[in-house]
């Protein structure tokens, strides 16, 4: 049997995934993307002037800069409190997305909550409350998740679908029965669209059908190949029991370029939200190329706002950058174009 552990609080959970994530190596050992596998077509007369490529879409009515998204890190903590002030400060100059870490220990603390709240550093930016699914079957209602939307003044909802996560922690919550007619009353209760989240393994096709069903408006596959939270679990488990079990998954989940896919091709009108091992402009372009309509990193900019703001500007300029030089070398003028753009599969 496994030692008995006494359980850490919300808080103190999140500053370990922050560190974690900063100082281990938590990639899939040898599960990729699937981004690699594809690349686009060369054109090498694109009859463009790349000075007028436009990478500007609107989602949810609020038109980016670029269709990025900075994923969904942290909060709850001092510590989270910088990276969010820094991440938010840049999304605001650059007018891209930005995506909260869970809100549940804010629920739990409202001495928490400033550490979520970016509004009046970031007054315009698409922004994302987050609370994990699962909560629901653990004493929290649709009320609690507009509260959630309230706290931050958010656009949109994320609720987040972290079930292998939750598997191998010592203290995680596994009870998912049920969920979807939950997740439903969600949908119909907040006042704003309403995201689910995979966190780093993928949705099947049968989960974003009925996901769609239950009145998502938009699915973030966060397939895998980026970050393995179960390797992040693994760094943090108190006891070799809980470190061997969760060993044993850290290659698990959908590869996200597949993920990708299935949402699009499982329901055509559905908002989709590439997320999972993307790394910089030209894995975003392939992933509007696949079917998204936006493209998240977390990783990377977690890395470079434990540095400063400045360094998270630094990193979407460089990311726009990409993703317009891969526009202009396949010769697509804009972000619709170039979710039409082929690509070439090195698997034939």
């Amino acid at each position: 049997m496994p030692e008995v552990t006494e359980q850490p609080s919300t808080e103190s959970r999140k500053v370990d995934h922050v560190r974690i994530n900063l100082e281990e190596n938590v990639n899939f050992p040898n599960l990729t993307t699937g981004l690699e596998k594809y690349r686009f077509l060369h054109c090498a007369v694109p009859e463009l002037n790349l000075e007028n490529v436009n990478t500007s879409t609107t989602i949810f009515g609020k038109t980016l800069n670029a269709p990025i998204l900075i994923s969904s890190m942290t909060g709850g903590a001092e510590l989270a409190n910088r990276i969010n002030r820094n991440l938010a400060q840049a999304a605001q100059k650059h007018r891209i997305a930005m995506g909260l870490g869970s809100q549940r220990a804010a629920l739990e603390d409202e001495a928490l909550a400033y550490t979520f709240r970016i509004r009046d550093i970031a007054p315009d930016i698409l922004l994302f409350a987050n609370m994990g699914a699962v909560q629901l079957n653990y004493g929290y209602d649709a009320e609690d998740m507009q509260r959630a939307v309230e706290m931050v003044q958010a656009d949109a909802l994320i609720l987040h679908f972290n079930v292998l996560q939750e598997a191998v922690q010592p203290e995680g919550d596994t009870n998912f029965a049920g969920i979807l007619k939950k997740v439903e009353q969600v949908c119909h209760i907040v006042n704003v669209p309403v995201i689910a989240k995979e966190v780093g393994w993928g949705f099947s096709k049968e989960n974003v059908r009925h996901l769609s069903n239950a009145g998502i408006a938009a699915i973030d596959v966060a397939g895998s190949g980026g970050t393995s939270w179960s390797e992040v679990e693994y760094h943090r488990a108190p006891t070799a029991f809980h470190a061997q079990v969760a060993r044993a998954f850290a290659d698990w989940g959908i590869p996200t370029a597949d993920a990708i896919q299935y949402a699009r091709s499982t329901n055509p009108d559905l908002l989709v939200f590439a997320s999972g091992g993307l790394r910089d402009g030209v894995d975003i372009a392939k992933s509007i190329a696949l079917g998204a309509n936006l493209a998240g990193l977390a990783s990377p900019f977690l890395k470079a706002a434990n540095q400063s703001p400045e360094a998270v500007d630094d990193l979407i300029h460089i990311l726009t950058t990409q993703l317009r030089i891969a526009m202009f070398c396949s010769a697509t003028s804009n972000i619709h174009e170039l979710g039409k753009a082929p690509l070439i599969t090195t698997e034939g």
